[in-house]
């Protein structure tokens, strides 16, 4: 039996220059199941994402999804894309053995905790305060580097990387410091600024996009403690769930965040296509 897949649309361009396309998974020309791929937005043609991938229930663990994965690869090389990702929910374990049968491999996820009745203290002469407006100026620069440096660190090409950070910072922060639910914060201790937490709302719900101890301070349970402020600055929202993402090559902070309770709730994968 020969699996395939088939369009079911003309291929979709869209104003934000991405392109997607869904296709029946065919056995034999007999539909079972559906593929949905897209390029990633800030990446240009250079990633693509296999945003659904579902073979029904009676051809299951019969190798299609498999195959269905591997027609998705061969499609996005011919878009031009030099790397293929697909995110899945942290409770799908047949999915996790597919995509790391046929290569993939991690990196990142996304974590959720669920936070307690009251907010946790801080410790002894830790504080946070509001970032001021030329912290958040000198921020935004060394932030919009680094993230795009963190993309190339991870195979992504450099002029897609910085086209990445800047829409990424361009979406999130369109008013800057004064963007709507957002909240800059620089963490102190005894007086003196040893980092800085970004705490936003994501779909109603705080998200961390960034926490950063400084570097003469690092090593020293600082990122803790900006853990432990940003479930303050949650519980002050009237909010009891806290979420971030995490990448893969960063263990340190895997461990942090799951000594604090985090769960993980998303994975997403990653393969290059030679």
């Amino acid at each position: 039996m020969t699996t395939t897949l088939r369009p079911t649309e003309p291929l979709q361009r869209h104003a934000d220059g991405t392109r997607s396309r869904h296709y029946q998974v065919c056995v034999n020309s007999r539909p079972v199941g559906a593929v949905h791929l897209a390029t990633v937005p800030g990446f240009g043609d250079s990633v693509a994402s296999v945003d659904d991938l579902r073979i029904e229930e009676p051809d299951r663990r019969r190798g299609r999804g498999t195959v269905a994965a591997l027609a998705a690869e061969e499609i996005a090389r011919g878009w031009g894309c030099q790397e293929i990702q697909i995110a899945l929910p942290g409770t799908a374990e047949a999915a996790l053995r597919l995509v790391a049968a046929v290569g993939y491999v991690l990196r990142n996820r996304g974590m959720a905790k669920r936070l307690g009745d009251t907010p946790p203290a801080l410790p002894e002469g830790s504080r946070g305060r509001p970032m001021t407006q030329a912290e958040f100026d000198a921020w935004q620069a060394h932030e919009t580097d680094r993230y795009a440096r963190d993309w190339i660190a991870r195979g992504v090409p450099e002029e897609a990387a910085r086209a990445k950070s800047r829409r990424d910072h361009e979406v999130l922060l369109p008013q800057g410091l004064a963007s709507a639910d957002t909240w800059f914060s620089v963490l102190e201790q005894d007086g003196t600024r040893v980092g800085t937490l970004w705490l936003a709302l994501r779909d109603g719900l705080p998200f961390v996009y960034d926490v950063e101890v400084d570097a003469a301070h690092r090593g020293r349970g600082h990122g803790r403690t900006l853990m432990l402020l940003a479930e303050t600055q949650a519980h002050g929202m009237g909010q009891h769930a806290l979420g971030l993402n995490v990448f893969a090559d960063n263990p340190p902070a895997e461990r942090l965040y799951e000594s604090l309770g985090y769960e993980t709730t998303r994975y997403v994968f990653r393969k290059a296509l030679l």
